[in-house]
């Protein structure tokens, strides 16, 4: 027979498992553990077993002062070259994070986006991306990016100074950097963006990213590089975002190349 904490919580994910038309949908906090010891569901040690039982299987995520709340199960579309249109941006006010909620049919905030800005030292990766010197100083512009109460990822662009100084990428205030964001700031600099390139790899988090992004026990974290140029290959932004990686579903749509045709018509 199976312990009664396992019976528990192959009972929870039951109702977790069957969405909004479950005991518990998304964003359900579940019963404090008193609660389902008062309804005879186990002792407190049955009980605990269970929420842990169900976290480290991706259903619900704890947290202090937020209890233990069920998981959203249908990861966000995270578009790959559609969400850096320049209509969306430069004509509309359409910014990256979302674009990728339009496309995942889900709501968004401005507010649930947060940002710091300050002038620091370039790390190596920064440097060596932007060409610049050891010591060189960049703008970093860090932001933390939500869906409702969940973190879903965080997102540091990294600038030189003389590229935005004075504009609104520097500001401090929450939410993208004024209508279009950041690139509409850059295109209106005189710096329009061309074209860019994304590395990206997944990595077990540190300490500092299982809290900030309310991670489960044993998910790992898909690490994004982003170089965004101009036309002359000048180096506009450099980015670094860390994403839950169960938060996320990665599309990309492109025509594939066929280089042997561009070697035959020179």
């Amino acid at each position: 027979m199976a312990p009664k904490w396992r019976e528990l919580a192959d009972k929870l994910a039951e109702e977790i498992r069957r969405g909004e038309q479950g005991k518990y949908p998304p964003g359900e906090q579940l019963p404090q553990i008193r609660e389902l010891v008062d309804q005879g569901e186990g002792s407190k040690s049955t009980v605990h077993q269970a929420y842990k039982a169900l976290e480290a299987e991706g259903l619900v995520t704890s947290s202090r002062g937020h209890g233990t709340v069920v998981r959203e199960q249908v990861p966000l579309k995270r578009l790959g070259t559609a969400r850096y249109d320049k209509a969306k941006w430069r004509d509309s006010d359409e910014v990256a994070f979302i674009a990728d909620r339009v496309a995942s049919g889900r709501g968004y905030r401005r507010n649930e986006q947060t940002q710091t800005v300050s002038r620091v030292e370039a790390p190596p990766l920064v440097a060596a991306a932007h060409g610049l010197p050891e010591g060189a100083e960049v703008y970093a512009r860090a932001r933390v990016v939500k869906e409702g109460a969940q973190p879903t990822h965080t997102l540091t662009s990294y600038y030189r100074p003389e590229h935005v100084e004075g504009t609104r990428i520097v500001d401090p205030t929450p939410g993208p950097a004024g209508r279009g964001g950041g690139f509409k700031v850059l295109y209106d600099a005189g710096y329009e963006i061309d074209h860019m390139k994304e590395e990206i790899f997944a990595r077990a988090p540190s300490s500092d990213e299982v809290k900030l992004l309310q991670l489960p026990p044993g998910e790992p974290v898909v690490e994004l590089h982003r170089t965004t140029y101009t036309a002359s290959g000048t180096v506009v932004e450099f980015a670094i975002g860390v994403h839950a990686a169960s938060r996320f579903a990665w599309e990309y749509d492109f025509k594939v190349p066929d280089s042997a045709k561009g070697e035959k018509g020179q």
